[in-house]
C-alpha cells in the first residue's frame, strides 16, 4: 500500500493504516477484515472489495491530512 506524489511512490505509514482500520472497525463493517501490519503493509481478507477499500482509504487519508495534495493511494497484492 503506497501513495504516489509527483510520480514518486512511498509506503503509507502504519499509523495512517491503523487510523483507518480502527475507524472502520466500528463504522464500516465492509472493511472489518483488515489488519495493519507495517508501513505499506495491510492484511486484507478475501471478501474485502479492493477498489472500494482503496477509495475509502484515499478519502480517509485526505480528510485526516495525511495525503499530500494531488496524490493517490495505490494497492498492490503480494
Amino acid at each position: 500500500m503506497e501513495f504516489e506524489k509527483e510520480g514518486v511512490r512511498q509506503p503509507c505509514l502504519v499509523k495512517w493504516i491503523d487510523s483507518f482500520s480502527m475507524r472502520n472497525f466500528t463504522n464500516a463493517s465492509l472493511f472489518d477484515d483488515t489488519l495493519p501490519v507495517a508501513d505499506g503493509v495491510m492484511e486484507i481478507g478475501a471478501r474485502v472489495p479492493l477498489a472500494e477499500l482503496r477509495t475509502a482509504m484515499q478519502e480517509w487519508f485526505a480528510a485526516k491530512g495525511y495525503l499530500p495534495a494531488r496524490s493517490a493511494v495505490i494497492l498492490t497484492e503480494q
